[in-house]
């Protein structure tokens, strides 16, 4: 649940009766926007429903509220969570942002080693991507898969796209890399181990300058005494 007021779930096949209301809300936030994703038909967003490789949010009282999908590229390498979208009474709320945080969540548990990555003119979605770990890249960074750019002649931007030879246009690129990940943890853990030993040694020297002191000090209490 998030905030009692939504639902978010991984989608399956019986909900391929929003199927329609989800392309076209994509459309048309897309033409509101003036930069355009690629066209997604009722057909491909029920394909992805019945594979299990979607992400759907419903209000408490069971109106439809946001959806999210998930692509696949060279050979499982890549992933993509693509076409996020919140129906517009709902927005604001923070919905879309749990719907990524779930539709990551899912591209993890089913593609653990493959690098998600995403596309963008939105940002709000970069500020989502940014937190959930996403780093900005070139688009050389991303898949060479012919099958994900021709995904992009539908967009309105296309010929941008085409005319800069699929390096740059006007979305911005975002990667998260499993094996950079775990890297930069390998990395963090070291760092925590090399300060616990830091402080180990300083501890373990002041207990012997404390020692040292003690004995020191008792000649010099006897002498004072002995006076």
């Amino acid at each position: 649940m998030f905030n009692d007021e939504f639902k978010v779930t991984a989608a399956s096949s019986e909900h391929k009766q929003f199927a329609q209301e989800i392309c076209d809300e994509m459309f048309e936030s897309a033409k509101a926007r003036g930069t355009g994703i690629a066209r997604r038909t009722p057909e491909y967003i029920s394909q992805k429903m019945d594979e299990g490789k979607a992400v759907i949010a419903f209000h408490k009282d069971g109106r439809w509220a946001g959806f999210c999908y998930i692509e696949t590229w060279s050979h499982g390498d890549y992933v993509a969570n693509s076409g996020l979208i919140v129906s517009p009474e709902f927005r604001k709320t923070g919905l879309a942002k749990a719907i990524k945080k779930r539709v990551f969540d899912l591209s993890r548990q089913k593609y653990p080693k493959a690098k998600i990555f995403g596309l963008t003119t939105a940002l709000a979605v970069m500020k989502i991507n940014s937190d959930l770990g996403y780093e900005p890249v070139t688009y050389s960074e991303l898949t060479t898969d012919d099958a994900f750019w021709k995904g992009c002649e539908s967009c309105v931007n296309f010929e941008i796209l085409k005319s800069k030879g699929r390096k740059n246009c006007m979305c911005t690129a975002m990667l998260w890399d499993p094996a950079e990940k775990e890297k930069e943890l390998k990395e963090k853990q070291q760092r925590k181990m090399e300060a616990k030993e830091r402080l180990e040694r300083i501890v373990k020297k002041q207990s012997l300058l404390k020692r040292l002191q003690r004995k020191l000090w008792k000649p010099i209490k006897k002498m004072v005494a002995f006076h």
